[in-house]
C-alpha cells in the first residue's frame, strides 16, 4: 500500500438491532443459501454424470455454476456468522479479499454469458459449422477466458480501491463493495471512482452490445425456419440464456446505476442483496424450470437417488 490507512477493520451494516430480528435473517439467507447451493450443485451433478449433456452449451452452464455458487459464498456465510453471533466486524484483509472474489466470480459470470450468446449464435446461425467452431479446445479456451479476464479485472479495480486511505470504518452494506468504501476515503477518490465507472461501463456496454447482436441474428434465423416445431425448439433452447442475461443484467442496473442522492442503508441493504443474491439464487431454477433436457436429467438423477435409498431399505429390512 502506497499509502497508510488508518482503519484496521470495517463495520459492516447490519439489518437490524433487534435480536429476534437478527436471527430471522439468519434464517432467511440460511435457506437463500441452501437453495442456491443445492440448486447449482444439482445441476453440475446432472451434467456431469449425463453423458448426453456434455456439449459445449452445458459445460458452459457447469462454469456458469460454479461461477455462482462462489459468487453467493463470498457474501452470505459471513454476513450470516455475524449476524448469528451479533457483530458487524470484518478485517481489513478479509474485506480486501471479499472485494477481489465477488469481482472475480461477478465479472467473470458476465464474461461467460457473452460467451454463452456466442455459443447459441453458432448453433443456429451456422449450425452446419457448429461442431468444427465449439471444438472442445475453443470451448476450454473461452471459459478459461473468461475466467482471467475476471481475474485481471478484479486486481484492477481492488488494488486501485484498497490504495487510498480510509478515514472511517462504516461500510453502509453487509459485504465489503467498491462504492460503499469509496465514501469512507480520506483523499478526493473522485478521479479514481470516475475511471473505474468509465472503464466498467465501456466493458459491460461492449458485452452487452456483442450479446444483442448475437440475439438480433439468432431472432432472425429462427423466424426463417419453416416448421412451427423447429421455431419453438430453437427459441426453448435459448430462452433459459435470455432470461438468466436479463436478471443478471437488471440487477447489475439497479445497483450500480441508483442515484448517489439516494443513500438511504435500507435501500442500499436491498440493493446489495439484489445483485449479489437473486441471480445465483435463481439462475438454476431458471435452467431447470425453461430447459427440457436439464429437467429431464435432474429427474433422472433425483428418481435414481429415490430409488437406491428404497432399494437399500427393502434390503435391510
Amino acid at each position: 500500500m502506497s499509502n497508510q490507512t488508518t482503519v484496521s477493520e470495517f463495520l459492516l451494516l447490519g439489518f437490524s438491532d433487534v435480536r429476534e430480528l437478527q436471527i430471522l435473517y439468519f434464517v432467511v439467507f440460511l435457506v437463500i443459501y441452501l437453495v442456491a447451493l443445492i440448486g447449482n450443485l444439482l445441476i453440475i451433478t446432472a451434467i456431469a454424470l449425463d453423458h448426453h449433456l456434455h456439449t459445449p452449451m452445458y459445460f458452459f452452464l457447469v462454469n456458469l455454476s460454479i461461477l455462482d455458487l462462489s459468487s453467493i459464498s463470498v457474501t452470505i456465510p459471513k454476513s450470516m456468522a455475524n449476524s448469528l453471533m451479533n457483530t458487524r466486524y470484518i478485517s481489513y484483509s478479509g474485506c480486501i479479499t471479499q472485494v477481489f472474489l465477488l469481482i472475480v466470480f461477478i465479472s467473470a459470470d458476465y464474461a461467460l454469458l457473452t460467451v454463452m450468446a456466442y455459443d447459441r449464435h453458432i448453433a443456429i446461425c451456422q449450425p452446419l459449422h457448429y461442431e468444427r467452431v465449439m471444438n472442445r479446445r475453443a470451448c476450454v479456451q473461452m471459459a478459461a477466458s473468461a475466467w482471467i479476464s475476471g481475474i485481471l479485472y478484479s486486481a484492477l479495480h481492488t488494488g486501485s480501491t484498497f490504495v487510498i486511505s480510509f478515514c472511517g470504518g462504516n461500510v453502509d452494506q453487509f459485504f465489503c463493495e467498491i462504492p460503499q468504501l469509496l465514501k469512507l476515503a480520506c483523499s478526493d477518490s473522485d478521479h479514481s471512482e470516475t475511471g473505474a465507472i468509465v472503464f466498467s461501463a465501456c466493458l459491460a456496454l461492449s458485452c452487452f452490445v456483442f450479446i444483442i447482436v448475437s440475439y438480433i441474428h439468432i431472432f432472425k434465423a429462427v423466424l426463417r425456419i419453416p416448421s412451427e416445431q423447429g421455431r419453438r425448439k430453437a427459441f426453448s433452447t435459448c430462452l433459459p440464456h435470455l432470461t438468466v442475461v436479463s436478471l443478471f443484467i437488471f440487477t447489475g442496473t439497479v445497483a450500480y446505476l441508483k442515484p448517489t442522492s439516494i443513500s438511504a442503508s435500507g435501500l442500499d441493504l436491498l440493493v446489495g442483496a439484489l445483485y449479489s443474491v437473486v441471480p445465483p439464487m435463481m439462475n438454476p431454477i431458471i435452467y431447470s424450470m425453461r430447459n427440457r433436457e436439464v429437467k429431464g436429467s435432474l429427474s433422472k438423477l433425483i428418481g435414481w437417488r429415490l430409488f437406491s435409498k428404497n432399494k437399500m431399505s427393502i434390503f435391510l429390512h
